[in-house]
Formats: C-alpha cells, structure tokens, sequence
C-alpha cells in the first residue's frame, strides 16, 4: 500500500483541530485532578470526614471511566458543553487517583518535620504550606506526572459524549473518505508526537528526584 500523502494534506488542518480539542481536555482536566487531589489529600486526615472522602475516592477509582462520563452527561442539562463535562469528569476521576500520590508524599515527610512545627507552634497553614507540601510535592512530581500522559490517552472516551476529539474526528474524516487505515495511522503518529517528548520529561524528572 503507497502512502497518500495528499490526503493527509489534507486532513491534517481537521485532525490538528481534534489534536487541539485533546489537549485542552487533558491540560484542564490534569489542571483539577492537581488541585483537587491535593485538597482529598489533605482532608483525608480529619477524623470522620476523612474516611467518608477515602470512600467516594474508592468508588470513583473502581468505576469505568466511560460509565462516569455518560452517567455524568445523561444527568447534566441539555445544551450543557460536553466538552466541559468531559473535563471535569476526567478531572475528578484523576483525582482519585493524585489524592493517593500526595498522601503518599505527605506520609514520606519525616516525623521529625511535624514535631519541629509543633514544637515551634507554628499555625496549621504555616506548617503545610512551608514545611509539609514543598517536601511531600517535591518527592511524588514523576508520578504525578505518569498520570498526566494516563489521561492525555483516556481522552478518545470522550467521543462518548459527543466531544468531537482527535479519535472522533479521524472516524469522521476516515468514514468520509473511506480511508480509515490513514485516518487513524496518523492518530497514532499525532498521540506519539506528544506522548514520548512527554514521557522523556518525566524520565528526567525521575532521575532528578530519585535521591529526594
């Protein structure tokens, strides 16, 4: 098979848009899955309130993504942007997922850390702020870094909802135009473009905090 280099001429300009429709997804969707995992994390430790959050945390982590999106979607009113569902869904879904990755660097920060607060009485916003999070955030940056290369690859569910994403588009202009092994060839070739320079960086990142 002689590759047409014409027709990929001319889709590019259609697939680039669903390109840019993917990244938009996942930078804001990583974007709430950052902070408000971060938040779960730290609510995760108040007594009661902890345990019913480590709760819905479980369930979303063991519910399909996919359920998630189109449950979500079917609730939402009409005319709601699917788009827009689709990021907060993936956000809070991600979530789930950064919450354990800051417990886990919030639990690495040595005991000794927290009895030198205490013993200093500094103020609870003082002591997360400048002694607990730049040391537990610094040592869990490659792994939450893994799931922002996770989610960019859990974009093409949104054409569940309707999102006319990168996948999406490629089934539409392949279907048009009977070329479906080109239209999702390059697919591939455009995840690739951003995935490995991505997961090079985060490479990086690990080796430079290993020892932290």
């Amino acid at each position: 098979m002689i590759w047409d280099f014409e027709f990929t001429l001319e889709v590019m300009p259609d697939l680039l848009r669903g390109l840019w429709v993917t990244i938009q997804a996942t930078v804001f969707g990583y974007l709430i899955a950052l902070s408000l995992g971060l938040v779960i994390a730290i609510v995760r430790r108040v007594p009661v309130v902890g345990s019913i959050v480590h709760f819905v945390m479980e369930f979303i982590r063991t519910t399909p993504l996919l359920v998630q999106l189109v449950f979500v979607f079917a609730l939402v009113p009409a005319g709601f942007s699917p788009l827009l569902v689709g990021i907060i869904v993936l956000g809070v879904h991600y979530a789930a997922y950064t919450a354990e990755v800051y417990r886990s660097g919030i639990e690495g920060v040595a005991a000794g850390q927290w009895e030198a607060a205490r013993a200093l009485s500094l103020p609870s916003r003082r002591t997360w702020g400048a002694i607990v999070l730049p040391q537990a955030i610094r040592k869990v940056i490659p792994a939450l870094g893994n799931y922002l290369i996770a989610m960019f690859k859990d974009t093409p569910l949104l054409f569940a909802i309707t999102v006319v994403e990168l996948l999406a588009t490629a089934q539409q202009v392949g279907q048009a135009s009977f070329k479906i092994v080109e239209a999702f060839t390059l697919v591939g070739f455009l995840f690739l473009l951003v995935s490995i320079p991505s997961a090079i960086i985060i490479r990086r990142l690990e080796r430079r905090y290993a020892a932290v």
